[in-house]
C-alpha cells in the first residue's frame, strides 16, 4: 500500500515581492457615483426600517413611516438618475455608480410594489 505522503506533497513558494500588481491608473470615483449609493443606502434602510416598525405595530402604518416612505422614495429616484449620469463618465470606477443604481432600483420598485398593494387592500 503506497503512503499518501507520496501523494500530496506540500509546495511553498518563497515570499517574494511582486511588482506587477499594482496598477497605476487616472480613474477615479465619481461624486455622483458616491452620492447615488449614499442615497440609494439610505431610501433603502428607511423603507426597510418603516416597513418593520409598521409590522411591530400590528400593521397600523403611522403617518411618520409613510413620510418617510415617501422621502425615501424621492431620494431613491434621484439617486437613480445620479447613477445613472455618473455611469456614462469617461475614466472612472464603476463600482460606486452600479452599486447606487442596484440599490436605488431596489427601493424604486419596492415603492411601486407598496403603492400596488395598498391600491388593491383599499
Amino acid at each position: 500500500m503506497p503512503s499518501i505522503g507520496k501523494k500530496f506533497k506540500l509546495h511553498i513558494k518563497k515570499m517574494e515581492p511582486v511588482r506587477d500588481r499594482y496598477m497605476f491608473t487616472d480613474n477615479r470615483h465619481p461624486e455622483k457615483g458616491v452620492m447615488s449609493a449614499i442615497l440609494g443606502c439610505i431610501s433603502v434602510t428607511a423603507m426597510t426600517l418603516a416597513v418593520v416598525f409598521t409590522y411591530n405595530d400590528g400593521g397600523q402604518a403611522k403617518l411618520q413611516y409613510a413620510a418617510a416612505v415617501l422621502l425615501a422614495a424621492i431620494f431613491s429616484v434621484v439617486g437613480l438618475v445620479l447613477g445613472i449620469m455618473s455611469r456614462f463618465e469617461k475614466d472612472i470606477f464603476k463600482i460606486f455608480p452600479n452599486i447606487g443604481i442596484i440599490l436605488n432600483s431596489m427601493a424604486v420598485i419596492f415603492t411601486v410594489f407598496l403603492l400596488i398593494l395598498g391600491i388593491g387592500i383599499g
